[in-house]
């Protein structure tokens, strides 16, 4: 019988080797029948290392340093890891959705796999592979939290946590160039680039699932950030590239707002 995309997808996932991982995701053929409802994993595939530790227990040094530009670009690495995964449960775990829903989070996984494969590239040059850090499991530990809810699932990580790359990545791009990396501040400007199109097919299919459930994206967005214990969208945001990864003006002004109301406090 022939191996359908999600059940290729499924495979990816479950992969624990990040090298092989990359390899499987890139390998799915976009033309395989997408298949029905797939036979889901007993949990995500992931390397024993990096250690997963707490937010505030993950090193970092100044980015002017080697060591610092080291440690960054290992949790930049780790952050497209789990982006692969999160691309991939989305295939796996959500039935019932037009065959474009399938093929768009393909496409995210592919270039979240090369992203990391860049990333991975760059942190050879200060003698650093994935895992010889700790890193911290937040976007992961969101994708449990929303696992029963594509709604919830695309509202709170594309559009808030993966949304929050486009608010951060060029001040990052820019440490980069400061401290003479180069090299990896283009890598950010092409991680920028297909990130602004990642949360832009976030926005389209919570969209979607909004308008066919008949409610109200910015309520909706609003009731999965209280029913989630999410955090905040926090400012500074860059306007200028959630504007062009689909964020409507009503969400923009919206988040104009909350800009004011945090500058305030």
């Amino acid at each position: 019988m022939e191996q359908t995309l999600r059940q290729a997808a499924l495979q990816a996932l479950a992969c624990k080797n990040s090298v092989e991982k990359v390899r499987l995701v890139l390998a799915i053929d976009e033309s395989l029948p997408i298949g029905g409802e797939a036979e889901f994993s007993p949990g995500v595939g992931r390397p024993d290392k990096p250690e997963l530790v707490h937010p505030a227990r993950v090193p970092t040094r100044k980015v002017s340093q080697p060591v610092g530009r080291g440690m960054l670009l290992h949790s930049l690495a780790h952050i497209e890891f789990n982006a692969i995964n999160l691309a991939l449960d989305l295939l796996v775990r959500f039935s019932s959705m037009p065959d474009q829903f399938y093929l768009d989070w393909l496409k995210v996984a592919k270039e979240e796999a090369y992203h990391h494969t860049l990333l991975c590239n760059r942190m050879m040059s200060y003698a650093l592979n994935y895992g010889d850090y700790p890193a911290h499991d937040g976007l992961w530990q969101m994708a449990e939290k929303t696992k029963h809810s594509l709604l919830a699932r695309l509202a709170l990580v594309p559009r808030l946590l993966e949304a929050r790359g486009l608010d951060v990545s060029p001040a990052i791009r820019e440490k980069l160039a400061a401290a003479g990396d180069m090299d990896s501040a283009e890598v950010l400007d092409i991680i920028l680039r297909d990130e602004i199109g990642h949360v832009a097919i976030g926005n389209r299919w919570f969209n979607e699932v909004c308008n066919n459930e008949q409610r109200d994206p910015i309520e909706a967005f609003e009731h999965c950030l209280r029913e989630y214990t999410a955090p905040q969208p926090r400012s500074p945001f860059n306007f200028k590239a959630r504007a062009q990864a689909g964020f409507s003006e009503e969400e923009l002004a919206w988040l104009m707002q909350v800009e004011l109301e945090q500058s305030a406090q």
